[in-house]
């Protein structure tokens, strides 16, 4: 168990992924209740399992009804989903945050760099409601270590957050701006009405997170996108894709296109058939290796398109399934 854990983080070429995915499978099955029951429902011979093709996928939606853990610890914390339809939370049960902390430092370093050189900025009033958002925890995280003053939760004081970003502009300090949607739209309006003309961010990344959360009609997200690039003078806007039953994130670099740290990996399955898997496009399944003590291997109601074995496309979801998690689109 603890060898698995100290593997995560040292991945570093395709055979070290997939050998370290099988042995969390095998670890998983004999030691999470409820994966076990699964992969013995759909009659899987783990003496079968020799590829990360040979490997079930647990659906998401388990983390509504069952407690999907491997081993037996006491939690130290929970994580929720934010539930912004009647079907219910999902929880993610934490045995150890600082593993969580170790994959989202890891995961955004490896995008973006240093921490610690970024000032964070955050309007997330929708999230900072859930006090087990997995969201919130991770940009409390960044706003408390990074060294930059001006990094905090803003949520509806606009104006002390036009200054700190038009203050950080100035200065050339690297910024980034997670929003909720409607919040995001909500600061251009206040800027047209104070009629603060908008000028080229070069320094300010906006990652739109959770849509309009019924506060605004939803919008195509070519337009919003559009609306959004227009009103705070960016080029795109970035995103990133996560979850609460993850503790790894993707990220988009250009083009709406996420790539994966290398302890994640999107795998396809057939749209029409749940076990079988596909090429080009069909419904995301993800490997998330830092989930060693829930479940690595989640059947997701996305679909997506694979570009490699390091990128995907979000086309949109299932008929039927929920709108929930933390898609921020790049545009």
């Amino acid at each position: 168990m603890l060898d698995l854990e100290q593997r995560i983080f040292t991945i570093n070429n395709n055979d070290s992924f997939i050998n370290l995915a099988l042995d969390t499978f095998f670890y998983q099955y004999e030691n999470n209740e409820v994966y076990n029951l699964w992969c013995r429902h759909l009659n899987i011979n783990i003496d079968n399992v020799t590829n990360i093709e040979d490997i079930p996928f647990l659906p998401i939606e388990f983390f509504k009804t069952h407690n999907v853990v491997t081993g037996k610890w006491k939690d130290e914390a929970f994580f929720q989903s934010s539930g912004t339809t009647n079907a219910g939370h999902s929880i993610h049960h934490i045995k150890s945050l600082s593993l969580y902390i170790k994959s989202f430092v890891n995961n955004f370093e490896f995008f973006f760099g240093d921490i610690k050189q970024y000032c964070f900025l955050a309007v997330l009033p929708s999230y900072v409601s859930n006090p087990h958002s997995s969201l919130i925890f991770m940009i409390d995280y960044l706003v408390k270590i990074t060294s930059d003053n001006g990094s905090k939760f803003y949520n509806e004081d606009f104006n002390t957050l036009l200054e700190t970003i038009a203050c950080n502009e100035e200065k050339g300090q690297k910024t980034i701006l997670f929003g909720v949607t409607y919040a995001l739209l909500d600061i251009i309006k206040y800027c047209n009405s104070k009629e603060i003309i908008p000028k080229r961010l070069n320094n300010t990344f906006i990652f739109e997170t959770g849509g309009m959360k019924g506060k605004r009609k939803e919008m195509p997200k070519e337009e919003l996108h559009s609306v959004l690039c227009e009103g705070f003078g960016v080029k795109t806007i970035c995103s990133e894709y996560g979850m609460c039953e993850l503790l790894s994130q993707a990220y988009s670099l250009e083009n709406g296109i996420f790539k994966v740290p290398p302890q994640m990996r999107i795998v396809l399955r057939d749209i029409n058939d749940p076990l079988s898997f596909t090429t080009g496009r069909g419904v995301i399944n993800v490997i998330d290796l830092a989930n060693i003590y829930s479940c690595s291997f989640i059947a997701t109601s996305d679909l997506g398109e694979i570009k490699d074995v390091q990128t995907f496309k979000i086309l949109g979801r299932l008929d039927n399934s929920d709108i929930r998690g933390c898609n921020l689109l790049y545009f």
